[in-house]
């Protein structure tokens, strides 16, 4: 009998596996917000504090071109999404290359002629992140692209070259969505890309990829852009497709072409 209480006691309630499991999810979702909100102050610690001028200008051009969908307070409305916790980067990245503020409603927004001057993208970008911390404007030193174009175009090819065809290209998702072509882009605009996820594409923080990291992905982005294809043309490097439509079309016709003459001649 004694024996038959001691093991009775010793006996874990069912619940507290469950238990053991939910304090388990408890800490480490509290550790990555920590860790994730750590890494967003410090962004945001190695830039400058914008000027009252600066702010002052940024809210009146929010308010005539971008409050319209965004609303007065950054909430957002039924024609556009809350800018709170965007950052600088994403102002820099929509406005700079001329996507926002948007031409029309369609699958994306897509890149044309830019509409301010790079002080009042600035002033723009620093108004927004005056209400909430996100991903800051880049240093200047991750954006020489002189980094290791070798580990670049590794990561870029684990990374990117799903969407963005592994010599950057482009390609097309669904719903009539794409991934758009990154020659011309500049550093800045690739590494926000990068760490704000505009659209379709996913974010790629400092605990996906290191600063360098990105550095290492501009710099292989880079010398694709500048070294001309050892092939020959290029075709769009869209690989396999465009170069057999290339030989259907010329190889054939000019087999036809020989085919006719020589028969015209013959007779």
């Amino acid at each position: 009998m004694a024996t038959a209480k001691v093991s009775k006691r010793g006996r874990r309630h069912p619940l507290a596996n469950v238990a053991l499991i939910a304090i388990g999810l408890l800490f480490s979702g509290g550790a990555y917000a920590a860790f994730s909100s750590a890494t967003a102050s410090a962004d945001e610690s190695t830039k400058a504090p914008s000027s009252q001028e600066q702010l002052e200008n940024g809210e009146k051009l929010f308010a005539a071109n971008c409050a319209t969908c965004h609303g007065m307070n950054l909430e957002g409305t039924s024609d556009g999404p809350s800018l709170l916790g965007v950052g600088e980067a994403s102002v820099d990245f929509q406005v700079g290359t001329g996507r926002m503020p948007l031409q029309m409603q369609g699958p994306q927004a897509r890149v044309k002629p830019k509409q301010f001057t790079e002080s009042d993208t600035a002033a723009l970008a620093a108004y927004v992140a005056s209400f909430a911390p996100g991903p800051a404007v880049p240093e200047e030193k991750y954006l020489d692209a002189q980094g290791d174009a070798a580990n670049g175009a590794e990561l870029f090819r684990i990374n990117c070259a799903m969407c963005h065809n592994v010599a950057g290209a482009g390609g097309a998702l669904t719903e009539g969505k794409f991934a758009p072509p990154l020659t011309g882009v500049t550093e800045a605009h690739i590494y926000e890309a990068m760490v704000t996820g505009p659209q379709n594409m996913p974010v790629f923080n400092d605990a996906n990829l290191s600063p360098e990291d990105k550095r290492d992905i501009i710099t292989a982005l880079k010398y694709m852009e500048n070294t001309p294809s050892v092939g020959g043309f290029g075709l769009g490097s869209l690989g396999p497709v465009s170069e057999g439509l290339f030989i259907w079309i010329f190889g054939l016709g000019s087999i036809v072409a020989i085919t006719v003459w020589i028969t015209a001649k013959s007779n």
